[in-house]
């Protein structure tokens, strides 16, 4: 709920109202268009289409779109007020019900606040700002698509059906301004006498009378348990225009968000109100980036700051730095250096134990021809008076295993050429 002080600097838009009014099945047009602003509304013109319903649609929608086009309305989507008697308006009092449960608490009495069938009725609710108390429309699906249709054929852009006490309840507070805590208000343009009021007993009552003035607002003072000493008010001194429900619609029109949403014509029906609807929340989203900017700016300049510091810090020491890490590169590359000496070392004495445990394990008269010696391996090849023991011999050795003939060993007339591959014993991976 938007605070009654900050409402009144909000109030700003145009709109169009219109009231469906007169006996049933000869209704009139009634449409106001004003101007809001925070320091009051005007009231730019009135028109009246007098039994729209029988005249063609596009000749009463063309003198219609050329008075608003005269006040540069032609745009902006209208509030229309259905007939008094096409709308049922109940007030139910749902104490400790939370918001995110009135859908099901409004659905749940729905079927006993109307006599029609459940499929047969559009219905719409809202809760009255600072009470429990929440109004809900109902109105016949056909009447809603009778005059949707007849708008639609006619051209007018329509932002949604209301009633006219949502309308007057909205009118009343849209500056911010509170209404006595009792009042009855009367509109008695119409052969009927239509009565608004609100009461501690009943904080929103609607109804039509087809009696005298008097004797509605008697019937209203008893139903709202009011005093009896109240007076009925013109509705039109309470909102400083006649006629005045046309002027709340259009006040409905202009400021939607400031207004009860009840709105009994189908979503997809709707035409969006005017782009000045965003000018608040464009307002409060400006100001939220500039503090997000000012929050954002003081972190960022103490960051530079100190990073500037530090870069002058960095500048005194890049000297050692620099030393340092050629330090380091030297100590990496002597380290490297004796890696391979001692690998080197440690390789060639490991191949003179290799000839050495060889020149022990074949004596005389085995003589070799043939020497290869690697990290893994070693392959001898010569001749020997006798080939087959010598895997045995090899393999014996802690220096060799696996010791295996590369081929046949070869008689000759002295003795026997062969060839031995060995794996070394613990070789370097």
């Amino acid at each position: 709920m938007i605070p009654p002080a900050i409402k009144k600097w909000l109030a700003i838009g145009s709109g169009v109202g219109i009231q469906i009014t007169g006996p049933k099945g000869s209704e009139s047009l009634r449409i106001a268009a004003v101007r809001v602003r925070p320091g009051g509304a005007q009231l730019r013109g009135e028109f009246t289409i007098e039994d729209f319903a029988h005249q063609p649609a596009a000749a009463w929608g063309v003198e219609l779109a050329t008075f608003l086009g005269k006040l540069n309305l032609r745009d902006s989507p209208a509030v229309a007020l259905l007939p008094r008697h096409d709308v049922i308006v109940r007030p139910l009092t749902l104490p400790g019900v939370a918001a995110k449960d009135l859908n099901s608490a409004v659905r749940f009495q729905l079927d006993g606040l109307h006599p029609y069938s459940e499929d047969d009725v559009y219905y719409s609710w809202c809760r009255l700002p600072g009470t429990s108390a929440v109004m809900v429309a109902v109105a016949r699906r056909t009447a809603v698509e009778r005059y949707a249709a007849l708008f639609a054929e006619a051209g007018v852009r329509l932002a949604g059906f209301t009633c006219s006490a949502a309308a007057a309840h909205s009118a009343l507070r849209i500056y911010g301004a509170t209404p006595p805590a009792e009042f009855i208000a009367y509109e008695a343009s119409s052969p009927a006498v239509e009565i608004y009021g609100e009461s501690a007993a009943r904080p929103v009552f609607s109804a039509s009378f087809d009696v005298s003035r008097e004797r509605a607002a008697a019937l209203a003072a008893a139903e709202m348990r009011a005093d009896a000493q109240t007076v009925a008010t013109p509705l039109s001194a309470l909102l400083d225009c006649d006629p005045p429900l046309p002027y709340a619609a259009a006040l409905v029109s202009a400021c939607p968000r400031l207004c009860l949403p009840l709105n009994l014509l189908p979503a997809e029906r709707r035409v969006v109100s005017s782009a000045l609807r965003w000018v608040p929340t464009g307002a409060l989203g400006a100001l939220a980036l500039m503090l997000a900017g000012a929050f954002v700016a003081l972190p960022n300049y103490e960051r530079r700051h100190f990073a500037g510091s530090i870069e002058a810090q960095i500048q005194q020491t890049s000297a050692l730095a620099a030393r340092s890490n050629q330090l380091d590169k030297d100590i990496e590359a002597a380290r490297r250096r004796t890696e391979f000496l001692d690998n080197f070392r440690r390789h060639a004495k490991s191949d003179m134990d290799v000839l050495a445990e060889l020149t022990k394990l074949l004596p005389p008269p085995t003589w070799l021809n043939l020497t290869e010696i690697s990290d893994k391996q070693v392959v001898v090849g010569g001749e020997t008076d006798q080939a087959e023991p010598l895997l045995k011999i090899l393999d014996a050795s802690p220096l060799f295993e696996s010791s295996e003939f590369q081929g046949p060993p070869v008689r000759t007339a002295t003795g026997w050429i062969f060839r031995i591959r060995t794996n070394r014993e613990g070789a370097r991976p």
